[in-house]
């Protein structure tokens, strides 16, 4: 069998990486005879707005030699897609994507499903024009968008999944809207396969004292953040950035592979981040970690997974600094996983799966779920 994933491969971003890296390794992994490729699927408008941002310049923050090793970064990204995704030819539409013979496409995970992103909606990305004979659903986020207000064109196409799955309310209203079912809740990939531990000079220079982690807390004050670095250089700890570079850091961290980035959260003392990866790898590495985020998606990605995980508010702001229950985080955990990689073998072998007819709270609460994993017979 030839399985291909679909997903935001070509963004240059370490979540988008390590996510798709990862679901190629859990399907290798489930299904150790057959053929795993990563559909090699490009949107030119896509990836030159992507790659465009990294040579913006912020004197506020930035110096000249930060800069010029950020904007090496998009280098670093495709040399490890060649490395470690297993790519297609590269494909334009769906009829180069059918000419590739797969037995099963996977479209997931991130935001495949958000079609209000003007750089990267894809009727590809919800089945259309697909031509074959399994079409899987792992983990789709829609991002801001609800499914209230899905073209229709978007609505139609979904008929064409073999089986359902969502990472987010988000992706399971729009699937409500389009087909009248509440798929599946299952976890982002990344927590089906454990990152590489990375030990060489790079990281061991970096991480040689103890040290708290930034990671893209966007639009985040400057007189707040100044406040958070100076209050942990006074708890003597050093601060830096995972694979960005700020003025206030005590070193330059860019120009870092995906598995150095993820790295760095396992060694941290504490993690400040703005993004729904970064929280996934704080919770992966069992940190205690604060969020700012200021983008309208992401706020929504972090607020729902902080919910279903049980975590509660972890607000930047927020005066109260309770330490999580890591214990408790995890016996939900151990169920999703197992329920996720069920699903997959599943659905990857054949197995209609068009919705799970379960309490949505059954599914989003850790203490609901510290018995038997959910039914997912239907």
């Amino acid at each position: 069998m030839k399985i291909g994933i679909l997903t935001h491969h070509t963004i240059n971003n370490f979540g988008a990486f390590l996510q798709g890296w990862a679901l190629q390794e859990k399907l290798k992994a489930l299904f150790p005879e057959d053929q795993v490729f990563i559909i090699n699927y490009i949107i030119p408008k896509q990836n030159i707005i992507n790659v465009g941002g990294f040579f913006r310049f912020y004197p506020g923050t930035e110096t000249p030699v930060s800069w010029l090793n950020k904007i090496t970064q998009p280098a670093i990204f495709s040399k490890n897609r060649k490395k470690y995704l297993n790519l297609t030819k590269k494909v334009y539409n769906a009829g180069q994507i059918n000419s590739l013979g797969l037995d099963c496409i996977v479209i997931g995970s991130d935001e495949v499903w958000n079609y209000l992103d003007p750089k990267g909606f894809s009727m590809i990305k919800f089945s259309g024009g697909l031509d074959c004979e399994r079409i899987v659903a792992y983990a789709p986020s829609a991002g801001k968008a609800s499914g209230g207000d899905a073209p229709e064109k978007v609505l139609k196409a979904m008929s064409g999944f073999t089986a359902l799955s969502a990472r987010d309310k988000s992706a399971q209203a729009l699937c409500r809207n389009a087909l009248g079912v509440t798929p599946q809740l299952v976890c982002d990939p990344t927590f089906l396969t454990p990152t590489p531990k990375i030990d060489n000079e790079k990281i061991n220079r970096l991480t040689e004292k103890p040290y708290v982690l930034f990671y893209y807390c966007n639009g985040i004050p400057r007189e707040l953040k100044k406040k958070l670095a100076d209050s942990a250089r006074e708890k003597g700890y050093e601060v830096l950035g995972a694979g960005e570079y700020d003025k206030l850091y005590s070193q330059m961290s860019v120009r870092l592979d995906p598995f150095e980035w993820a790295e760095l959260f396992r060694r941290a003392e504490y993690v400040y981040t703005g993004t729904f990866h970064g929280v996934v790898f704080s919770i992966l590495n069992r940190k205690d970690f604060r969020v700012y985020a200021s983008i309208d998606s992401r706020v929504r990605k972090i607020a729902a997974l902080l919910d279903q995980f049980g975590i509660g508010n972890r607000d930047i702001t927020a005066e109260s600094d309770e330490k999580i229950d890591y214990d408790k985080v995890y016996k939900y955990i151990d169920s999703i996983r197992q329920d996720s990689g069920d699903y997959l073998l599943r659905a990857v072998s054949g197995e209609k799966i068009k919705g799970e007819r379960v309490n949505d709270k059954k599914q989003s609460r850790p203490e609901a779920l510290s018995g038997t994993g959910q039914d997912s017979s239907l």
